[in-house]
C-alpha cells in the first residue's frame, strides 16, 4: 500500500495522543484513493510552507494537538452550559486575533484539520468542485477572512489570470500565513475589519469561510458582504453549528438557524451541503445531540437571476 503523507501524520499523532489518533484513523478509512491523492497534493504544499518558515511537520502536529486540547475543554464546557465560552468579538480579538503566537498555532492546526476531519474535507471539496462552474462570471474575487490561505490558493489556480483577487482579514498573523502559504503576487491583502472595509468596485464573488460564528450579529455581517457584491454576484459561505472553539461567539444550533440568517440578509441559497463531525444517532433529535456540524452554501441576492 502506498505510504500516504496523511497516514504518516496519523501515526505521528498516535504517539502523542493515541485516543485521538483512533478517531483520525477511523476517519481515514472513509477516504477513497482519489481523496488521498488530492490530500497528498495539498499536504505537500503545506510541507513546502513549513520549510519556508523554518518549521517541520512536528510543529504542525503540535499545533494541531494544542487545538485538540483546547477544543476538548471547550466541548466539555459547552455540553455542561450550552454556551460558548467567548461572548464578544472584542474578547476574541484580544484572546486570539491580536496574539500572533496563538493565531499562528491555531491556523496551522486548522490547516491539518481540513484533511484530518472528514466534515472539513467534504466542505473543502464542495468549494473546490463547484467554483469552476462560476469562473467565467468572476472578474473580481474577494475572500473575507483568509485563515490559513487554503481556499484562496485554489481560487488563484481555478480562476482566469486577469481576475482581481483580494483578501481582507483582521489578523496580521493570518495574512502573514496566507501570504507565505500561497506566495503569489496577484493577491491584494488588506488588514482591516470587514465592517470598515469598502471599495467603489463591487465583487463578482465573495468567499467567507467560518466567519459568521465569530461575530455577535451574523445578519449584519452578511448584509455588509451583500453590499460588497455586484447585483449578480455570488457568495460562498461556511459556518459551523454546535462547534465550541476558543474564538467562536455566535451559537448556531442547526443548519436551519444558518439558513434563517441568509434569508434575513435578503439572500437565497443556490446550492448547499451539510456535514457532521460524527454520525448522528438515529431516532434522536440531532440538535439535542449537539454534534458539531459544518454548513456550506453558494448564495446570491434574493430575486436575482444567474
Amino acid at each position: 500500500m502506498k505510504q500516504w503523507l496523511l497516514l504518516e501524520i496519523a501515526e505521528k499523532i498516535s504517539k502523542k495522543n493515541p485516543l485521538h489518533a483512533k478517531k483520525i484513523k477511523n476517519t481515514l478509512k472513509g477516504y477513497s484513493e482519489k481523496d488521498l491523492e488530492g490530500i497528498e497534493y495539498f499536504l505537500k504544499k503545506y510541507m513546502t510552507y513549513l520549510t519556508k518558515i523554518n518549521k517541520d511537520l512536528e510543529y504542525g502536529i503540535n499545533c494541531y494537538l494544542r487545538m485538540i486540547a483546547d477544543l476538548t475543554y471547550e466541548q466539555v464546557r459547552f455540553m455542561e452550559t450550552g454556551k460558548y465560552s467567548c461572548s464578544s468579538f472584542e474578547e476574541a480579538r484580544q484572546k486570539v486575533y491580536n496574539n500572533p503566537q496563538t493565531m499562528e498555532s491555531y491556523m496551522n492546526a486548522l490547516m491539518l484539520s481540513q484533511f484530518l476531519w472528514q466534515h472539513h474535507y467534504r466542505i473543502f471539496l464542495f468549494f473546490l468542485n463547484s467554483l469552476p462552474q462560476y469562473k467565467d462570471k468572476i472578474k473580481r474575487y474577494l475572500e473575507v477572512g483568509a485563515g490559513h490561505g487554503l481556499f484562496i490558493s485554489e481560487a488563484v489556480r481555478i480562476l482566469e489570470d486577469d481576475t482581481y483577487l483580494g483578501v481582507v482579514d483582521i489578523s496580521p498573523a493570518s495574512i502573514k500565513m496566507a501570504r507565505e502559504f500561497i506566495d503569489n503576487s496577484r493577491i491584494h491583502y488588506t488588514r482591516q475589519d470587514i465592517f470598515n472595509f469598502d471599495t467603489e468596485k463591487k465583487f463578482d464573488f465573495i468567499s467567507m469561510g467560518e466567519v459568521l460564528e465569530h461575530v455577535e450579529e451574523p445578519v449584519k455581517l452578511l448584509l455588509k458582504v451583500k453590499n460588497l457584491l455586484n447585483d449578480h454576484g455570488l457568495c460562498f459561505i461556511t459556518a459551523p453549528a454546535n462547534a465550541p472553539a476558543i474564538d467562536h461567539i455566535f451559537l448556531f444550533k442547526n443548519q436551519d438557524e444558518i439558513i434563517s440568517v441568509i434569508s434575513s440578509a435578503g439572500m437565497e441559497i443556490i446550492d448547499k451541503v451539510c456535514a457532521y463531525a460524527e454520525k448522528p444517532q438515529q431516532g434522536q433529535d440531532i440538535s439535542a445531540q449537539k454534534i458539531p456540524m459544518m454548513f456550506a452554501a453558494f448564495i446570491k441576492k434574493t430575486g436575482n437571476r444567474q
